[in-house]
């Protein structure tokens, strides 16, 4: 992969979308990370790029829901990336139009040499939303936040566990909690089976386990092309692990894989064998499989403070917490939530069928990102 590129005319003539920042002595480039060759190199060198940072990544978001990925950079055309902020303009009708880094991602990190690089981009995407009259830009990041907290709201805050793999299979089984995990683990194995892979039977599977959990939950599924799109462009780092009792699937966790990180994104369940340990099996084979293959890091997602149940789960198996808040300018629309939506057919999804609420998926994600 080449260090640099040589820009189309239109490429360069675009330059012009650059901005000075509020001192007027650098200047902000706006790229295009899925054709810029130069994005996919820097992200795989840089040490704070994660799964939501990938070329991949973004074109499953382009791909299923419209969403058209920028990158900010210091760097001129022509010149290596040394630095650099991902986000995708979300236009909706319903929800109003804004920038977020990223939609449908737990996180992430602008990357950044200086708290300066941040600055400078900031008050790039502050001019943006000011200029075009959007409802604002949103940041995800997990060690970097803006110097200026007065223009600026956390709008949530997460919890975030991580996992160490690096110890041995012994030191690791020993760390997980002895009734919630191990007892679990060793039940499952006695009366389940386990698939991974991204098959379309596995992937129906999955998604008839994610119907069910939704509707538990009160809020319709992720469209089924979502899934589809990740597992299309991520390969083998990408797999949807299901556990059997018999023919009938009753749990599944769906997981990504970058550099030396396994990603848990989604699970989903049949409460009605919830007692046969078919997570805790298989995240514990997922976490096997990833040792084998040179993994370090389960990351095992954010987590709603007030869920104390999922919070608890995830410390059950020995992770780390830490905090994640998305931040926001303008200040003022801290408290504005596109997920509202989703919550408004709560009261339907009980008695909808499962078409319905595929449907509804389909129709409402899009908004929400």
């Amino acid at each position: 992969m080449p260090a640099t590129y040589e820009p189309s005319i239109q490429e360069d003539c675009l330059s012009a979308l650059h901005r000075r920042t509020t001192g007027g002595a650098k200047l902000v480039f706006e790229i295009d990370p899925l054709h810029d060759p130069r994005w996919k190199a820097f992200v795989a060198s840089h040490p704070d790029a994660s799964i939501f940072h990938q070329v991949e990544w973004l074109e499953a978001l382009k791909s299923c829901y419209g969403y058209m990925p920028t990158a900010l950079t210091l760097a001129p055309p022509q010149s290596p990336l040394e630095n650099g902020l991902v986000y995708c303009r979300v236009q909706s009708k319903l929800t109003g139009t804004r920038i977020v880094s990223l939609p449908f991602s737990d996180h992430c990190e602008p990357l950044i040499n200086t708290p300066e690089d941040l600055n400078t981009f900031a008050a790039h995407l502050a001019r943006s939303v000011e200029k075009n009259g959007w409802k604002y830009f949103e940041l995800r990041p997990i060690l970097h936040t803006p110097d200026d907290k007065n223009n600026f709201g956390v709008s949530q805050s997460y919890h975030l566990h991580r996992l160490d793999l690096r110890p041995s299979e012994q030191l690791l089984f020993k760390k997980f909690h002895k009734d919630c995990v191990q007892r679990k683990i060793r039940r499952g194995e006695r009366s389940l089976r386990c698939e991974e892979g991204t098959s379309e039977s596995l992937l129906q599977a999955f998604y008839k386990l994610m119907i069910k959990t939704r509707r538990r939950q009160g809020v319709p599924p992720q469209p089924l092309d979502w899934f589809r799109s990740v597992t299309a462009r991520m390969g083998e780092n990408a797999q949807v692990w299901v556990a059997f009792k018999g023919e009938t699937p009753v749990s599944s966790i769906f997981t990504l894989t970058t550099k030396k990180t396994l990603v848990y994104k989604y699970g989903c369940s049949d409460s009605r064998f919830n007692n046969l340990g078919g997570t805790a099996l298989l995240f514990w084979n997922a976490i096997q499989r990833s040792r084998t293959a040179g993994i370090e890091e389960l990351d095992m997602g954010r987590s709603d403070i007030a869920n104390a149940g999922l919070v608890t789960f995830k410390e059950h198996w020995g992770a780390e917490r830490s905090s994640v808040k998305y931040w926001r300018y303008p200040y003022r629309a801290a408290s504005s939530n596109p997920e509202r939506l989703i919550r408004y057919v709560k009261n339907v999804i009980s008695i909808a069928p499962d078409r319905a609420l595929m449907l509804l998926g389909n129709l409402l994600y899009r908004h929400v990102g």
